[in-house]
């Protein structure tokens, strides 16, 4: 692996404020919010909705130009990343791996991500490339700023919809990492884990995938060697898979999540 690329929110940094501050700014308990985006991500949709819920036919972007007018606008700290990510990003970089941070987020988020000086060789927002994910131009961005095949590029992501599927469309290594409510709730998903090269519980865990092929294996994760299902709950379930009920809910998540792609 020459280059890995990582996504932003939820990858990197937690939502907890983002999500916090447009509760403030809508004037209702965070908790509320709280619950609607987690309906929204189990649905298969766009966690936005659940301001949309609140407030039907929002303007989220001219919401938030009106929130940064109002002195009330992003934010972003030390206390705002994982745990994980300055080591892991560091130990990537110390074995010769370039580290790319390109997600969805604003410019003033790219500002506040190079801020925190973190350990990698470019951070770039969708605005600041005016594409956003899952637009496969987004992805083709990817790969340029990469400076490496796509073979060698690996891209890691929590949003199936967003990060998974497009990555992997474009070429790209992909890696599904179970963080934040769409990594969590949709891990299991046949299609994610039909998809994803690796999965991964950890940004710690990508160290292993930069090692040769004889020396990685086994060494990322239960999941790590990740494609084809192998492993996965739903073929390990024996006769459960054959049940009805369950049937006819797992195919209603998978149109869910398909619906998003």
């Amino acid at each position: 692996m020459e280059t890995i690329v990582l996504g932003i929110g939820e990858t990197l940094v937690r939502d907890d404020r983002r999500w916090s501050s447009w509760a403030d700014w809508l004037g209702v308990p965070p908790h509320t919010l709280s619950a609607l985006v987690g309906a929204a991500v189990a649905q298969g949709h766009d966690a936005t909705d659940a301001l949309r819920t609140l407030r039907p036919g929002m303007d989220v972007e001219a919401a938030y130009r009106a929130r940064s007018a109002a002195g009330r606008g992003e934010h972003l700290d030390e206390s705002d990343l994982y745990q994980d990510v300055r080591p892991a990003l560091g130990e990537l970089r110390a074995a010769g791996v370039r580290v790319v941070v390109a997600g969805n987020g604003s410019a003033r988020a790219g500002e506040l991500l190079r801020a925190l000086d973190l350990p990698a060789d470019l951070v770039v927002t969708s605005a600041e490339w005016g594409v956003r994910k899952p637009d496969p131009e987004f992805f083709a961005r990817v790969a340029e700023a990469a400076e490496a095949p796509p073979a060698a590029t690996l891209y890691v992501g929590d949003h199936p919809a967003d990060d998974l599927f497009p990555a992997a469309a474009a070429g790209l290594r992909t890696a599904h990492l179970r963080r934040g409510p769409y990594g969590h709730w949709w891990a299991d998903h046949p299609d994610v884990v039909e998809t994803a090269e690796f999965r991964i519980d950890a940004l710690t865990e990508l160290v292993a995938l930069v090692r040769p092929p004889r020396a990685e294996a086994g060494a990322v994760g239960s999941d790590a060697e990740g494609t084809g299902g192998e492993g996965s709950g739903e073929e390990e379930a024996g006769g459960e898979e054959t049940d009805a009920a369950g049937a006819a809910r797992e195919g209603a998540r998978r149109g869910a999540l398909r619906s998003v792609r």
